[in-house]
């Protein structure tokens, strides 16, 4: 791919499906090429995203060739002009599944990794930031939650926080992945002891059929951990999506999703919580977290809260310090507690200017 080609992408749907966002203004913004992620690969310029290992180092980049045939790599379109790498001792796994490739490695300063398509889903030693704060910060936010859903998720970490909760009674959780759990299982014990709680029930398939099926106000919480949303992942980020989400959940009930990172784009957040906003008639928030192997060292997390009792996400109801057992079960926490959950919304002066919706 030529060094210009990036520009040359077509700006194709957004989150609402249109080529453009308006984010309620009326006035058509363009949206780049490089955050319409699912989009945003064209196979015929040879940018779909791999997993890629060169002379020792993990680079979440793109194999491609010259034009002389020879093999170069560029920055992944999701984050152009910059590039993640971490040195490899040795690959543990490698394979395709249904969906998508599949890469387990041993870092030299993370423990083991685990990489979707080319890109890094969560290491050994900074895995607890994101599993824990995605989990929390909807959980204990609510009085005694006791059924969960989890789309995606197939590690197990986010269940094995959930299940810190005592009054969950249940946890549904759909992972349309079979390969995810059984690689998670064998090379990351210490989150897939999430699937072993009894509370837990698994269906392998495809979430969006799974939440059609839903009955109406069946969950307290609906927490949202999938990958990027390339390939399977794409339509987790859209407004029918949202809608049955909302469908599913109680009055007052809590969503928490992953959502980007605030030094990459403000454009695509500011169209998510445009979009919930919309669905959602109770709270909605923007959070996010410190998780250093993720691009740009964040990752954002929002939450929405149906019609119905009020919720305040910001001051948690529900403090894990006062729960019983929750702070050691299985393991202790290692991240989260009551002052991150707080500060977590804390946002910085540029997100306020640049995510209108937060306004």
């Amino acid at each position: 791919m030529e060094g210009d080609a990036l520009k040359d992408l077509d700006c194709q749907r957004t989150l609402d499906g249109r080529g453009s966002s308006n984010n309620g203004s009326g006035k058509a913004i363009l949206i780049p090429a490089c955050c319409l992620k699912a989009k945003a690969s064209k196979p015929e310029l040879g940018t779909k995203c791999h997993s890629t290992v060169v002379s020792g180092w993990f680079s979440e980049t793109q194999p491609s060739s010259d034009k002389f045939g020879k093999q170069v790599f560029f920055n992944n379109p999701m984050w152009p002009g910059e590039a993640h790498s971490l040195k490899v001792e040795n690959i543990l796994f490698q394979e395709k599944s249904k969906y998508q490739e599949v890469l387990v490695f041993q870092s030299s300063a993370y423990g083991r990794v685990l990489v979707l398509d080319g890109i890094l889903q969560l290491t050994e030693k900074d895995e607890c930031a994101y599993q824990e704060m995605i989990a929390h910060l909807p959980l204990c936010s609510i009085k005694s939650p006791k059924n969960v859903l989890v789309v995606g998720g197939g590690d197990g970490g986010v269940l094995r926080e959930i299940c810190r909760h005592s009054s969950v009674e249940l946890i549904d959780i759909c992972e349309i992945d079979q390969m995810v759990i059984d690689v998670s299982k064998k090379f990351f014990p210490e989150l897939a002891i999430g699937f072993e709680d009894p509370r837990v029930r698994l269906h392998v398939g495809d979430a969006i059929e799974f939440l059609k099926q839903a009955p109406e106000g069946k969950y307290d919480a609906i927490i949202v951990d999938s990958s990027d949303p390339v390939g399977p992942a794409q339509e987790l980020v859209e407004k029918p999506f949202f809608k049955n989400i909302a469908r599913a959940l109680r009055p007052g009930g809590v969503l928490c999703t992953m959502a980007e990172s605030m030094w990459l784009h403000t454009h695509l957040i500011d169209d998510i919580i445009y979009i919930c906003r919309e669905i959602f008639k109770g709270s909605v928030h923007y959070a996010w977290a410190s998780v250093p192997t993720y691009p740009s060292g964040v990752i954002g997390f929002l939450l929405c809260s149906t019609e119905g009792p009020p919720v305040d996400f910001v001051h948690p109801i529900n403090p894990i310090e006062k729960l019983r057992g929750a702070l050691e079960f299985r393991r202790e926490l290692k991240f989260y507690n009551t002052q991150i959950h707080e500060a977590a919304f804390a946002l910085p002066s540029f997100v306020k200017r640049e995510v209108t919706a937060l306004r």
